[in-house]
């Protein structure tokens, strides 16, 4: 079981401490709120005092109390704050490739490899055969019966994500809420919504799976794929700045018809998203032939 090593904090104590035994801009009562919010943890447990009481030095302690997976939870969950305040504020990084090196380390806690210096991790191959067999199956629910489409749409998305191997998670109900499944991108889980009906997606139905992305863990995005698109009142009206990216079918249909790779496309939206704040932007015009 991989933990957290001795070198292993010498980055975690360049990118998140600020002055010596703080973290961030932590004030001590952000800082137990932060935890306990985020992690479901109470960093003012005695159990974490053992290295001094220290913002800094609870944070090793519990870093290297817990097993890897814990930890590179609790260092997703940093490195959204501290990437948020660098963000308001306009601040320069001054670690070196700072999120390529800790990303490393988390894909190590999490019992992956990590990338080799300078490596451009690749994306996983796809066999176009299969890639044909998706583009049929996309039109036979279009044939389907209204009350049947919606299941066998799920049902073809998930094949679609395993195709391009992002862990594609099925439909799952929690307390009081329906999960139409879940995948991750670039290391990021990502909820899944999604519509096949005749009429496009309005405001309501955005803010209810935005609502339900803020609900989750910090880093918790969402995925909204609408076969009849989405209303341009619908989309103004949602604003910008939210937890989600959009597809409708017509982004299906040219991924799928023009040899595009699912893992592009997405991360283009991504990009987009986190540049502009717009929740839509068409694949034609992400990349247009």
């Amino acid at each position: 079981m991989n933990r957290v090593t001795t070198v292993d904090l010498m980055l975690i104590d360049d990118l998140f401490e600020g002055e010596p035994g703080y973290v961030l801009d932590f004030s001590n009562k952000t800082f137990e709120r932060f935890f306990a919010r985020e992690l479901n943890v109470e960093i003012y447990s005695d159990a974490y005092s053992k290295h001094g009481t220290s913002k800094a030095n609870r944070l090793r302690c519990y870093l290297q109390a817990v097993d890897g997976k814990v930890a590179a939870q609790a260092l997703k969950v940093l490195w959204e704050y501290r990437d948020a305040l660098h963000k308001r504020f306009e601040q320069v990084d001054k670690v070196t490739d700072a999120r390529a090196r800790l990303f490393d380390l988390i894909r190590k806690l999490e019992g992956g490899q990590p990338a080799a210096t300078g490596e451009v991790p690749q994306k996983p191959r796809v066999d176009n055969a299969l890639l044909e067999q998706l583009g049929r199956d996309l039109v036979m629910v279009s044939g389907l019966p209204p009350q049947q489409r919606g299941y066998a749409f799920e049902k073809f998305l998930k094949g679609l994500f395993d195709a391009y191997g992002m862990a594609a998670r099925g439909s799952f109900r929690l307390v009081g809420e329906q999960i139409d499944g879940s995948l991750v991108l670039s290391n990021e889980p990502y909820l899944l919504e999604a519509r096949w009906q005749n009429a496009q997606t309005d405001a309501a139905d955005l803010r209810a799976f935005n609502a339900k992305a803020e609900d989750k863990a910090i880093w918790t995005r969402g995925l909204f794929i609408s076969q009849s698109g989405f209303t341009e009142q619908g989309l103004q009206a949602f604003g910008r700045g939210k937890r989600l990216i959009c597809m409708d079918g017509l982004d299906l249909f040219e991924t799928l018809n023009r040899g595009l790779h699912l893992q592009d496309v997405l991360l283009a939206k991504v990009r987009r998203a986190g540049e502009t704040g717009v929740t839509f932007v068409r694949v034609r015009d992400l990349f247009p032939e």
